[in-house]
């Protein structure tokens, strides 16, 4: 049995038309031998009637305080009506589809409401349906807890939803379509002549995912890693192929020679970001004292490009838990300087890791676009660095055209 594992977003389901585009995708790979599992995130966006948001703002109308197990309980009708709602659509073309919650797919999560982890998947009613001949519809984004809640994985759970059933199934490949034709090299709302990239490795889309690109959730990438699950991201609405995310993109027909010696394969951004720097000790603090850190964990949160050298403790946050981490901060006796409203600007490429000069070229690039670097970081397939959000919209145009990653003449 050939299995693949289709997810559409909620702008593939948002109409009749739409969902009939969906349908056919379905159809087609039937009739290429396939036993289609189909995931489905809730119908549209905020204001459409079933989107999640939509959910969320009827009981925001009474309370602004909603009790995290109802939450889930809410939010996971969205996912429920799409599914019911896509079967009915394919029930029209003749098949018989068969829907599942998440929990009755099998998906185990630990518990935590609103932003649930997989523990384990159990996919052993989803392969009875498929040994039926049944086109099984999972509703994406939720899970069942042991304790028998139902549990939500977060924004774009429904991306995770997939690739996990694709690892638990053995899926030959796990589709993910949505309103764009693949993983672009820039937000092509900032970059016009983005392009699509047509191979990625695993790393790749991982730490793009991670560092803003939207398309696919971070989780879903390393679950599909794990695994070697192959990946394309495709749009409902085109015949464009899409992008394959694999092992290694060495060697593919999709990036000849020219590939290998590309270090940079996309910028990425994260808006909404604040730089907190260490001015002074804790009152009580030894000299060095890191304390903060575990102040600012146990306040839910989370810190990111850590700089500590020396006399320096840099880090950013959320934004918008600015005044909640100085008030922290202050609470444990520690001084901070915090400078809001920033953007952590990125460079990704599998092809950077021992190539001398990428540093050279990114600080370049911003320098001669006038962009003031505050603060960088890197791995082996990433450069990091913060930059002032009004200057977030130059800097992204400036190292995507410093890396030669527009839009090519055929």
């Amino acid at each position: 049995m050939r299995i693949i594992v289709q997810k559409f977003g909620g702008t593939s389901l948002s109409s009749p038309e739409r969902r009939e585009m969906s349908a056919s995708r379905i159809l087609a790979a039937i009739g290429e031998g396939y036993s289609p599992v189909v995931v489905v995130s809730a119908m549209g966006r905020a204001g459409d009637p079933y989107a999640t948001d939509t959910l969320l703002g009827i009981v925001r109308e009474i309370s602004s305080e909603m009790d995290p197990r109802e939450t889930d309980l809410l939010v996971s009708c969205g996912e429920i009506i799409s599914s019911v709602v896509m079967a009915a659509t394919l029930r029209d073309k003749g098949l018989a589809p068969r829907v599942l919650t998440g929990g009755q797919a099998g998906i185990i999560t630990d518990g935590v409401y609103t932003d649930a982890r997989i523990i384990r998947v159990e996919p052993s009613l989803i392969l009875r349906w498929l040994r039926d001949g049944t086109t099984v519809i999972v509703a994406g984004f939720q899970g069942l807890a042991e304790s028998g809640d139902v549990t939500t994985l977060g924004r774009g759970g429904s991306d995770i939803t997939a690739t996990a059933l694709g690892a638990a199934l053995d899926a030959e490949l796990v589709e993910i379509y949505t309103d764009v034709d693949g993983i672009k090299t820039a937000d092509p709302r900032l970059v016009p002549d983005a392009r699509t990239i047509e191979v990625l490795a695993y790393d790749e889309i991982c730490q793009m995912a991670h560092e803003g690109a939207k398309v696919i959730h971070p989780r879903a990438v390393e679950i599909a890693m794990q695994r070697r699950v192959p990946l394309r991201i495709k749009c409902t609405f085109t015949e464009t192929p899409g992008t394959l995310v694999t092992y290694s993109v060495e060697g593919t027909q999709a990036w000849p020679d020219a590939r290998q010696v590309m270090p940079v394969t996309g910028v990425t951004h994260i808006m909404g970001v604040a730089q907190v720097a260490m001015t002074g000790e804790a009152q009580e603090g030894a000299p060095g004292d890191l304390g903060f850190f575990r102040h600012l964990a146990d306040a839910g949160i989370s810190v990111d490009m850590i700089n500590v050298t020396g006399a320096l403790r840099a880090f950013i946050i959320r934004d918008d838990l600015a005044e909640r981490a100085a008030r922290v901060l202050k609470d444990q006796g520690y001084q901070a300087k915090i400078d809001r409203r920033l953007t952590k600007v990125s460079v990704v490429g599998y092809g950077m890791r021992g190539i001398p000069g990428v540093m050279a070229a990114v600080v370049e690039a911003l320098g001669y676009a006038g962009v003031e670097i505050l603060q960088t970081a890197d791995s082996h397939v990433t450069i990091s660095c913060l930059v002032r959000e009004g200057d977030a919209e130059v800097a992204v145009q400036a190292l995507h055209a410093k890396f030669g990653l527009g839009k090519r003449e055929v």
